[in-house]
C-alpha cells in the first residue's frame, strides 16, 4: 500500500514542533505541497528547509497567532484568494496549561475555546469551498485521548477537547456529501515539549521528581513507552489520503493501549 499525496495541498497548523512538525514532514515525504502555519516565522523557516521537495512540491507558510482569531481569519482569506485550493487541513494547537478544574480561572476556558474551537472553525470556513470544488477534502483534528477518558489535572483541556470532538463529529455529517471527511486523531503520551512541561508541572505540584512522574505515566501504558511524533504522523498521512475516503467522523486513539475504554 502506497500513501501518495502528490498534487494535494495541505495546511498544517502548529507545524514548527512536536506532532505538527512530524505531520508536515511526513506529508511532504508523501508528495504533498505543505503550508506551514505557526506564530514564529524563524521557527517556520527552519521546518520549511526540512520538507522534502523531491517531487517538485511548492511549500509555503502563514505566520499567524491563534490568540488573535480575526487576524487569522484575514490571513487565511488572503491566502486562499491567491493560491490553489486546500485539499487537506490539519488543525493542531498546543493545549492549555494543566491544573485541577475547580481552580481554573474562567479566562482559561475562554482562551482555550478561542485558540482551539474558534480558530478551528475559522480554518475550516477558509478552506471548505475549495475542497467542495476539488471534490476532495480531508480535515484532521489533533485532539487528545481525554475526549474518551478525562486526564487528571488537565481540567480545562479535558473540557475544550471534548467540545472540539463534538464540533468535529457534527461537521463530518454535514460535509460528507461533498467528498470531505472529518476525523480526529487522539494522541496518547507523545515525546514532545508539551509532555515535558506536563511532567514538570505535575512534579512541582506533587513534590515528586520528574522521573517519578514519568514512571507513573509509563505504568499506565500497556506498550511501556511513549509515542514518537512520527507515529502520529503515519496515522495522519493515511487519513489524509484517498485510501481513507470511507473513514469519516471517527476518534482514532494513538496511545499504546492506554485508554480503558473502546
Amino acid at each position: 500500500m502506497n500513501i501518495d499525496l502528490t498534487g494535494k495541498n495541505a495546511v498544517v497548523c502548529g507545524s514548527t514542533q512536536g506532532i505538527g512538525r512530524a505531520i508536515a514532514i511526513q506529508f511532504a515525504a508523501c508528495g504533498a505541497n505543505i503550508v506551514l502555519v505557526a506564530r514564529n516565522e524563524e521557527s517556520i523557516r527552519i521546518v520549511l528547509r526540512e520538507l522534502d521537495s523531491t517531487k517538485k512540491q511548492n511549500h509555503n507558510f502563514i505566520v499567524a497567532d491563534f490568540s488573535q482569531p480575526e487576524e487569522l481569519r484575514n490571513k487565511m482569506k488572503n491566502f486562499v484568494s491567491e493560491n490553489p485550493p486546500v485539499h487537506i487541513l490539519v488543525n493542531n494547537t498546543g493545549g492549555p496549561k494543566g491544573g485541577e478544574i475547580h481552580k481554573a480561572e474562567t479566562s482559561e476556558f475562554e482562551n482555550a475555546f478561542r485558540n482551539h474551537l474558534i480558530c478551528n472553525q475559522i480554518m475550516v470556513q477558509s478552506v471548505i469551498e475549495g475542497m467542495k470544488t476539488a471534490k476532495y477534502g480531508r480535515i484532521l483534528n489533533i485532539i487528545s485521548t481525554s475526549v474518551k477518558q478525562p486526564i487528571k489535572n488537565l481540567g480545562v483541556s479535558n473540557t475544550i477537547r471534548a467540545a472540539v470532538a463534538n464540533w468535529s463529529k457534527t461537521l463530518s455529517v454535514e460535509l460528507a456529501p461533498f467528498g470531505i471527511t472529518v476525523n480526529n486523531i487522539l494522541p496518547g503520551a507523545t515525546k514532545t515539549e508539551r509532555l515535558n512541561s506536563l511532567f514538570e508541572s505535575r512534579a512541582k505540584a506533587s513534590g515528586k521528581s520528574v522521573d517519578e512522574i514519568k514512571s507513573e505515566w509509563l505504568g499506565e501504558i500497556p506498550s511501556g513507552r511513549f509515542a514518537e511524533p512520527e507515529e502520529l504522523a503515519y496515522a495522519a498521512a493515511f487519513l489524509a489520503s484517498p485510501l481513507a475516503g470511507y473513514i469519516n467522523g471517527i476518534n482514532l486513539p494513538v496511545d499504546g493501549g492506554r485508554l480503558n475504554c473502546l
